[in-house]
């Protein structure tokens, strides 16, 4: 009889490298996750009669609501700007972070027919509404050009950094809905708390109000919003007049990719129940 060794040695490493994520998947489905983020904008003004200018009514009433509120009873200071177009300018990227977060936080829960009947990367689906808001985010950008022009402000060399603070903006989005959107799938609270959470945060985001307002020892707790930097530097690099705050910036930037990483990461780790819960 011939004995056979049998000396076996496991080894167990990640299937698909960094993040554990199959990068030439979500390549080869990239047409998917454009489809998707192309049906949340028709989803979202069908059988609407004024259709895509509610991206446009929105921030502009909210504007005039903060306006009479906080400029002319309230007396807010603007760093010398007027205020409709200070508060504007703050508005139109809260205005697309609050929405994305608000759709993708409950994509998950929403499609529940395509988690569990057809396989696609579920990161694609929390995604897709940040990707949709963008186009809000671009026709809303027409009102603040015409106050741009009608108050004579013309941005400086650093509107270069525009696409910069968006792309922070969706990843921020992003990486919170892919959080939220997980814990959603186990625990339905997440659609109740999220509206006061918005609220909450957006008082505590420097939309309404300049960073300078509050003093230099307590400013530290208005950078753990990543919004205080990238709505500050969103109005500097537009309006021209307010310097640039790049250690706001540069916070807020290192804060967004800990929380994009580390919300794709989790939702990687917990997809694979979400069929069964949905």
């Amino acid at each position: 009889m011939i004995e056979h060794a049998t000396n076996y040695k496991l080894v167990i490493r990640s299937k698909y490298g960094f993040l554990d994520i199959n990068w030439r998947e979500l390549k080869e489905y990239r047409e998917l996750l454009f489809f998707l983020a192309l049906r949340e904008i028709k989803i979202r003004y069908k059988q609407t009669i004024m259709g895509a200018s509610w991206a446009l009514l929105q921030p502009f009433f909210t504007m005039i609501v903060f306006t009479l509120i906080f400029s002319r009873l309230a007396q807010m200071p603007s760093d010398g700007i007027p205020y409709p177009i200070f508060s504007y300018s703050g508005l139109l990227l809260w205005t697309y972070f609050s929405n994305a977060l608000s759709q993708s936080s409950n994509s998950l829960v929403d499609n529940a027919p395509l988690l569990s009947k057809v396989y696609m990367p579920r990161i694609f689906i929390p995604t897709a509404p940040c990707i949709s808001g963008l186009v809000d985010y671009v026709v809303a950008m027409s009102i603040l050009v015409l106050m741009m022009v009608y108050y004579r402000f013309v941005p400086g060399i650093s509107i270069l950094l525009l696409p910069v603070i968006i792309l922070l903006a969706f990843l921020l989005a992003s990486g919170v809905g892919y959080w939220l959107s997980s814990i959603c799938v186990k625990y339905r609270d997440v659609k109740f708390i999220l509206p006061f959470f918005i609220q909450l945060l957006l008082f505590v985001s420097p939309v309404i109000y300049p960073v300078n307002i509050v003093g230099v020892n307590l400013r530290w707790l208005l950078y753990l919003n990543p919004m205080t930097g990238l709505i500050s530097a969103h109005r500097s690099c537009l309006l021209g007049q307010i310097p640039m705050d790049f250690v706001g910036l540069l916070i807020s930037a290192v804060t967004t990719l800990i929380i994009f990483l580390s919300g794709a990461l989790y939702l990687k780790h917990t997809e694979k129940y979400f069929a069964d819960l949905i």
